[in-house]
């Protein structure tokens, strides 16, 4: 596999761009917005200049990075003549399907199509496409350059042989493969979100604030970040989506999205990329100012 189409120019989307370009793939970025690739390119150029202030990338590796790099903003054009194609679109189930679907039809046959989702079904993305054997999950941490996991998701009819080839492709990446089977939420989220959800609810039920919170499982439990802090960075409308599609798949209260987190998303504080979640941030950075008052 050396052509390499990766679908959405976001912040997932551009992390697994750099990777598979920074080790000598052919990569093409798709998105719709032509806007959205230009921010993803400069993204993926200011992680790179940050590497090579660092010293682990010389100035020749960052340009010969960025020369692999190629953008589109139809499927048609990116990805016809692709190996691999990694989807990384928007956490919803109706638009991947689409997606994939329209893959079927774009890609040729021995392509392997794989979905960067965080909780959806691969088997049911895979049943959009006739090429079920050759659906699978490489679900990327983010940040995607510096996080060594990639959890490797199996759908009900993926093959051995795609299983491999994805397996072997991950550790070309510097990657560190975990294979496990396609249940909501798969493992990383199945864990991550309902102790998310739970800092939520001890929020919302006025047993400490979200300082207090965040610093009891750094310091206590020796998190290198809160959950409330994390989960402004993953975004609320992901976290809720993600305890949405574990509640639905699984049917269990436990998973149910505490009311705090559905009304900040519905007000449209979704954490650091709005400027306001559980904490408040700098105009256009990550950079942490303060915790608001909160009302529930």
């Amino acid at each position: 596999m050396k052509n390499i189409t990766v679908i959405g120019a976001g912040t997932m989307g551009n992390g697994i761009a750099h990777v598979f370009a920074q080790n000598g793939f052919n990569v093409s970025l798709v998105d719709v917005s032509q806007t959205a690739l230009d921010k993803g390119i400069a993204t993926i150029a200011k992680n790179l200049d940050r590497q090579v202030a660092k010293g682990s990338l010389t100035e020749e590796q960052k340009q010969r990075t960025l020369s692999n790099l190629a953008t589109f903003t139809t499927l048609q054009e990116g990805a016809a003549n692709a190996d691999l194609v990694v989807e990384a679109a928007t956490e919803n189930k109706e638009l991947k399907l689409k997606i994939f679907a329209q893959l079927e039809g774009i890609c040729p046959a021995n392509t392997i199509l794989a979905s960067n989702t965080s909780s959806i079904s691969i088997t049911q993305i895979a049943a959009a496409t006739k090429r079920a054997d050759k659906v699978i999950g490489m679900h990327f941490m983010n940040p995607v350059p510096v996080m060594k996991l990639v959890e490797i998701i199996r759908g009900y009819s993926t093959s051995v042989e795609t299983t491999k080839a994805i397996v072997d492709m991950s550790r070309t990446l510097g990657k560190v493969p975990v294979e496990v089977n396609d249940y909501p939420g798969f493992v990383a989220n199945r864990i991550l979100m309902p102790m998310i959800n739970e800092a939520i609810e001890t929020l919302y039920h006025g047993v400490a604030g979200v300082e207090e919170i965040d610093t009891v499982m750094m310091l206590g439990m020796a998190h290198p970040m809160g959950p409330l802090h994390l989960a402004d960075f993953i975004g609320l409308d992901v976290c809720l989506s993600i305890m949405r599609v574990l509640h639905d798949g699984l049917g269990q209260p436990k998973y149910a999205p505490c009311p705090l987190l559905v009304n900040m998303v519905e007000s449209g504080n979704l954490g650091a990329k709005t400027g306001s979640g559980f904490y408040t941030y700098t105009p256009g950075s990550k950079e942490k100012v303060v915790s608001p008052y909160f009302r529930k």
